[in-house]
């Protein structure tokens, strides 16, 4: 079975998984979605990661339900735990002041909730960290709730602490990195976890931005050694992103990449209004997607013009080009971005694990000398125009 983790979020990603993804250990389902997204439309061999979804009280504010607006999952968790006690332990004035025993109840409906299910993993309710202290006392009261509902539930699973960042400045600075794992540390051994899910939610890493390479990437990857050191984890899980989370893995740094799903790689959090992505195609050969649209088009026709016939991404961007209109559709592009981020995947995985950081290396940097051969992308790219702008910072990293 494949280490990576997808990470399930609706029907047409869980077809996406069945077909494509089959292979994978874990699945990473939503509370909220479960009842719909188990059963046929999942890997039949898939053992269950069940998340309560409680990052989804990073802003309850903007999540309740309105009489002209509802929300899928503010309903959901106000019918499993009760609306006064949803809103109270998710108002920010409570933070600082939890009462054990709401938080317990709390805990308690929602855990039992997962269990039903027969997961073999379920994610220690946890709200997102901030840049201060603000949200330690909750978390640290979810965690040692968690921990009392294992010893009497039974629950003979894995426990998974996650550790959600949502601001750079969180983990770009050591000492920032220092305040975070203290106190992750203490909800780990409080819940009884027995691994880690670590992701930065702010984190676009195909994005092409300047402060990849230097910044944000070195800050990341010292999270991860730093975590290793101070945590004995048995389970060690990062993303999902669209390379950094392969880069982890290939180093050893983490057990499992978790991943989206054609579209989708990086975190968005359970309740939240996202805007429908505009259709992406992945170039293998460049490992990035790029937007699809007119100039794209003739960008790639001035590219394959250039190229000899025997040329390894001839035949891809023949392809791609001949298949155009079939992949302006969304639903065909994400399943296009699916396969192609699968194959990435299963070539890197088919070294030998103590070469597998080598292997990506290698990949990243002949992705790297073929974008620096060609032309800039279309301005819809912005700040990855350039073809390389993807692969150069993960291929700096991955060592």
């Amino acid at each position: 079975m494949a280490d990576h983790i997808p990470f399930v979020t609706g029907d047409e990603v869980a077809r996406l998984v069945k077909s494509v993804y089959a292979d994978s250990d874990f699945v990473r389902v939503p509370l909220d979605r479960a009842e719909r997204l188990l059963g046929a439309l999942l890997p039949v061999k898939a053992k269950l990661w069940l998340d309560p979804c409680v990052d989804g009280m990073d802003d309850l504010k903007t999540r309740r339900t309105e009489p002209t607006r509802r929300n899928q999952w503010f309903d959901f968790m106000a019918g499993l735990v009760g609306l006064d006690n949803l809103e109270r332990v998710g108002s920010p004035s409570y933070h600082a002041n939890p009462v054990m025993a709401e938080v317990s109840a709390f805990v308690v409906a929602v855990m039992d909730k997962c269990s039903c299910h027969k997961p073999s993993w379920i994610t220690v309710p946890q709200i997102p960290l901030v840049n201060d202290s603000g949200r330690n006392k909750i978390n640290r009261a979810l965690a040692k709730a968690t921990g009392k509902w294992k010893s009497s539930s039974g629950f003979s699973g894995r426990l998974i602490l996650p550790l959600v960042f949502t601001n750079q400045k969180q983990i770009n600075g050591k000492t920032a990195r220092n305040v975070k794992l203290e106190q992750a540390e203490r909800c780990y051994h409080e819940s009884q976890a027995d691994g880690l899910w670590v992701v930065d939610k702010s984190l676009t890493d195909d994005s092409g931005s300047p402060t990849l390479r230097n910044k944000r990437f070195p800050g990341v990857i010292a999270l991860h050694e730093e975590i290793n050191e101070r945590i004995a984890s048995k389970i060690r899980i990062a993303g999902p992103y669209w390379g950094l989370n392969l880069a982890l893995w290939a180093r050893g740094l983490v057990d499992h990449p978790a991943i989206g799903i054609g579209s989708g790689y990086q975190l968005f959090l359970a309740g939240g209004h996202t805007k429908q992505a505009s259709p992406k195609v992945a170039l293998q050969s460049l490992r990035r997607r790029v937007g699809v649209g007119p100039q794209f088009k003739l960008w790639l026709e001035g590219v394959v013009a250039g190229l000899a016939p025997s040329h390894p991404a001839h035949a891809e961007i023949g392809g791609i080009i001949k298949n155009y209109d079939v992949l302006s559709q969304a639903s065909n592009a994400r399943q296009q971005v699916a396969r192609s981020y699968k194959q990435w995947f299963d070539t890197i995985a088919s070294a030998p694990k103590a070469g597998r950081a080598i292997a990506l290396f290698q990949d990243l940097s002949a992705a790297f000398a073929f974008g620096r051969s060609l032309p800039a992308l279309p301005n819809d790219e912005g700040t990855a125009r350039r073809p390389e702008a993807i692969a150069e910072p993960l291929m700096l990293n991955c060592l």
